[in-house]
């Protein structure tokens, strides 16, 4: 049983991000935790001027919530009524990162699923403010779909790596199932000079070839660039990568963007689905 957290904000982002993934799960028994934190609406409402109001602006802004919810739940039905899926809505007072990171140890979740932009939408970036804080903080793979985004089986995944981090079974063996699920093929993109992989590199090629079996992989080398940015984006160009992968860990490539103040200010122009992996253990 595969389990799917959704946060939404009622933007029709958010709604893109939903669409996607009841189609990228169509084949596989699963559940979806759809849920609004609406703490934030709660604080920085125009009304809220003292304590006195505070609970009835609470009040009403979840019963708001509720009501969206409600909505979303019905046009997923309409869209996609798929009897291998359950759809689960909470509207939740809190903020979104630690509930997201609580629904995901309760409900031991696989995936979280969003649009890069909310309801403030900024053409000029990549990413929302929102979209980093889960990606940064939430320690599950979270999947972030561009507004732009139609759904599309992903048949040509690439995965940026440099054989050094190792990797983990539980978050291989989601690549795996989608990659079998569509036949896709997956790219590994190592940027290097040196053609030669230490032993340590080798063992983790080896341990990526285990835990993707059946799978087309191929093996990509770039050299003479020390932009990975650049080689990331031509190649996605280039290559008509429909899905990108990538792992957050400590000293990685992505952990480095990522903790810049916006992922735009070293031009990382992603227009494809972009899984994030955080390469934790988790069971």
């Amino acid at each position: 049983m595969r389990r799917i957290l959704i946060p939404t904000d009622f933007s029709e982002n958010a709604m893109n991000a939903i669409r996607y993934a009841v189609e990228l799960f169509k084949y596989e028994q699963s559940v979806f935790y759809i849920i609004h934190t609406y703490a934030d609406d709660v604080y920085n409402h125009l009304t809220l001027v003292s304590r006195d109001n505070f609970e009835e602006i609470k009040q009403s802004t979840k019963q708001n919530s509720d009501k969206e919810l409600l909505t979303t739940q019905k046009i997923i039905y309409d869209i996609s009524p798929n009897p291998r899926h359950e759809y689960k809505v909470q509207s939740i007072f809190g903020n979104l990162v630690d509930e997201a990171n609580d629904i995901v140890d309760k409900e031991n979740i696989d995936i979280i699923i969003m649009g890069t932009q909310g309801k403030q939408n900024d053409k000029q970036l990549t990413f929302g403010s929102n979209t980093l804080q889960v990606i940064k903080y939430v320690k599950c793979p979270v999947l972030a779909i561009p507004n732009e985004c139609s759904y599309q089986a992903p048949k040509n995944i690439l995965l940026p790596t440099d054989f050094i981090l190792p990797y983990k079974r539980r978050e291989l063996k989601l690549l795996c199932t989608l990659a079998k699920s569509f036949r896709s093929k997956i790219n590994f993109l190592y940027v290097s000079d040196f053609a030669k992989l230490s032993i340590r590199q080798e063992d983790h090629k080896i341990f990526l070839k285990e835990c993707l079996p059946d799978i087309a992989l191929q093996f990509h080398r770039v050299t003479n660039d020390t932009n990975l940015t650049r080689v990331i984006n031509e190649f996605i160009r280039t290559q008509h990568i429909d899905f990108l992968v990538m792992i957050n860990s400590r000293y990685s490539y992505l952990e480095t963007v990522l903790y810049q103040s916006t992922i735009d200010k070293i031009g990382l122009h992603i227009k494809v689905p972009f899984l994030v992996m955080q390469n934790l253990q988790r069971y």
